[in-house]
């Protein structure tokens, strides 16, 4: 089991929005399990939160923009290939503006700010969505195509071609997450002189100088352009190099752009929400088509996660009767709703419950068409998941569970006589001082049939 990863301690950076042109402080701190990244706006009233996630993209101008209700948080994808590429799961970003600090162009900083700040596992199973067959996208205005295959791996192949002489054709290669901090993470980003004359003729880039991005000269400069750009870049003089790059800056690698357009790959692709094992392989890449693959698979995710069900070995001996449940939990028929307990570990409980018709709800719940009530399906999940945190304790049978909060409850299917429910709990935060959240779900006829995030405290008996 590969566990989930936080960083150790918090850390901060500062540095311009490379549009903005404002100085900005960045924290980095620790999260809790299947936290995710998320991106917390200090500077407005009440914090509020964004989450690094694909279906929150709305713009993707000269880098992957997010907005959440009125909320924005520009050119993410640096700062979150950093974090994937140090193999960190869940964090939270702090900014005092919409927009992190360009630092150098790369993902350098923030990687070796994260090595700082060291990393911790958790207590949570990392999950992975493996990928089985081929999906694709391609934005046939401009001929890009992102696509993910089988492999044991995540990996990433990046090619450009931008039809220019001074860039030519380049790929890159990153073939493994491990790759990331020593051959793609200081790959800086860079625009084109005709871009960058634009850029700045729409009061863009007020931040950008010749430290932070690369500059290819495409095209002839004037000298009223000249001129521009020094005005622009604070220098006194500038001039294009032999390999047509704008001075000041030597390239880290002959295909650095393709090594930068692959650092965007995986922070746009961070904003799935899952790990992928897969390779993918990104044609003329950009934020758009990225963000849209990435959205892509998250609904595909998404839908075979909610349709996936767990299976399980019924005839097996279980862990628990329900004699021996009876020993841990308060409960008592006709209010006992578990007949069964097959896995139980630090993190995690799999029940069971035998529907049948002798059920006493049925005989006052719609008894010419008896269905379960969907509140004694949640009362059952909360009880598989009293297992979980009453094994905590030497003692289970002095202790009372109670109810703290129930979120996110969703009722898929009908429960009728005859059905053999199967539960799932699984934590979402560590258990503390008696405290148990998780996430739970129950299973039927090869479905899921409820779902409901829920939290308790067992407490001593009086």
């Amino acid at each position: 089991m590969v566990k989930q990863t936080t960083i150790q301690n918090e850390i901060s950076l500062t540095g311009v929005g490379l549009h903005t042109g404002k100085e900005v402080k960045m924290t980095f701190k620790p999260a809790p399990v299947n936290n995710g990244f998320t991106f917390v706006r200090v500077d407005l009233e009440g914090q509020p939160i964004i989450e690094a996630d694909a279906n929150y993209v709305v713009n993707t101008q000269r880098g992957t923009n997010l907005e959440k209700l009125g909320v924005k948080i520009q050119t993410s994808e640096h700062v979150l290939a950093a974090f994937v590429g140090c193999d960190v799961d869940n964090v939270i970003i702090e900014l005092n503006a919409s927009e992190p600090p360009i630092m150098d162009g790369s993902s350098k900083y923030f990687v070796e700010a994260i090595e700082k700040a060291g990393i911790v596992e958790q207590e949570a199973e990392r999950k992975y969505y493996v990928v089985k067959e081929v999906i694709s996208f391609v934005d046939e205005a401009t001929g890009s195509e992102i696509l993910v295959m089988p492999s044991d791996d995540y990996q990433v192949t990046a090619m450009v071609d931008f039809g220019t002489k001074v860039l030519g054709t380049q790929n890159a290669t990153m073939k493994n997450i491990g790759a990331f901090k020593k051959e793609i993470a200081d790959a800086r980003t860079f625009s084109f002189l005709h871009e960058l004359e634009s850029l700045l003729e729409n009061g863009l880039i007020r931040g950008g100088d010749l430290n932070n991005a690369i500059v290819y000269v495409d095209k002839e400069i004037s000298d009223a352009t000249m001129e521009n750009l020094k005005v622009a870049f604070g220098k006194e003089k500038i001039s294009v190099k032999p390999n047509g790059i704008l001075d000041n800056l030597t390239l880290h690698y002959p295909n650095e752009a393709a090594r930068h357009k692959l650092l965007d790959v995986v922070g746009d692709l961070a904003l799935i929400g899952t790990r992928i094992k897969g390779k993918v392989i990104a044609n003329k890449p950009g934020h758009f088509v990225n963000t849209q693959f990435a959205k892509k698979m998250a609904k595909i995710i998404k839908i075979e996660q909610r349709n996936h069900v767990p299976v399980y070995d019924l005839n097996q001996e279980p862990l628990m009767d329900v004699n021996k449940i009876m020993t841990m939990l308060p409960h008592r028929p006709p209010f006992l709703l578990i007949d069964k307990i097959f896995e139980l570990s630090d993190v995690h409980v799999v029940g069971l419950k035998n529907v049948t018709m002798n059920e006493p709800f049925f005989v006052g719940h719609f008894p010419d068409a008896p269905v379960m009530p969907g509140v004694l399906i949640v009362e059952a999940m909360a009880q598989c998941g009293g297992i979980l945190v009453l094994s905590t304790v030497p003692d289970p049978d002095n202790y009372l569970t109670f109810f703290m909060k129930i979120d996110n409850v969703k009722f898929k299917h009908k429960v009728l006589p005859g059905d053999t429910l199967i539960f799932k709990c699984d934590l979402i935060t560590p258990i503390r001082r008696g405290i148990c959240h998780m996430q739970a779900n129950a299973y039927a006829n090869g479905k899921l049939v409820a779902e409901a995030e829920l939290m308790a405290q067992i407490a001593k008996k009086q």
